[in-house]
């Protein structure tokens, strides 16, 4: 069974929500399953002690994962255009991994959630896959031959997945087609990693 990283960070649990998504479309894949995993938020008080484990939710993602799968889907909501800094902070410790080639032809894909849908989503997405190319990934996207795509007024893009979560009803809910595109997104990058398994 070969596994894709699903690494995200999440304040108030939208992205959460899409990751979550992702990981359906992951398994919907034969022979593939989704690993996902989180990261901790950048402490700014200095006496304040991170922990090591969540209090909730899936495990802190090491760099190790990065090597350990066969792919990767990140998310992380908007912060002015950019992804949030804890998911920075995570890939910026990520030197060795780049250095070894660990995500060398690799899929790889993106999400976001933003509260409103001139929030800096695609500027998010498009920040994200950034890291990837110097990783030497190969980005997967959402084609326009998804009729999600088409027929969305919230979210989602060929970027990557989406939420708009000043749209729902409550925090987290996605739209049906916010569900549809995140999970053709996870879908997509199992299935381009099962066919490079099967060539490798």
């Amino acid at each position: 069974m070969s596994e894709i990283l699903v690494l995200y960070y999440s304040r108030h649990g939208a992205t959460a929500s899409l990751a979550r998504q992702v990981c359906r479309g992951i398994e919907s894949v034969p022979g593939m399953a989704a690993r996902l995993r989180t990261v901790p938020a950048v402490v700014t008080d200095i006496g304040e002690p991170q922990s090591a484990v969540p209090a909730e939710g899936p495990p802190y993602a090491v760099p190790e994962d990065l090597a350990e799968c066969s792919g990767l889907v990140m998310g992380s909501p908007t912060r002015f255009g950019n992804m949030a800094a804890p998911l920075k902070h995570f890939l910026d410790c990520t030197s060795a991994q780049w250095l070894a080639g660990a995500l060398a032809g690799k899929p790889a894909g993106v999400f976001t959630s933003s509260q409103s849908s001139h929030g800096g989503q695609e500027s998010t997405l498009l920040s994200m896959l950034l890291p990837m190319l110097h990783h030497g990934a190969l980005l997967v996207g959402v084609p326009f031959t998804e009729p999600a795509l088409h027929h969305t007024r919230t979210g989602g893009s060929p970027y990557g997945a989406s939420h708009v979560s000043g749209a729902a009803s409550s925090p987290g809910a996605l739209s049906n087609h916010e569900q549809i595109i995140a999970r053709v997104l996870g879908a997509r990058i199992a299935d381009v990693a099962r066919r490079l398994g099967e060539h490798a």
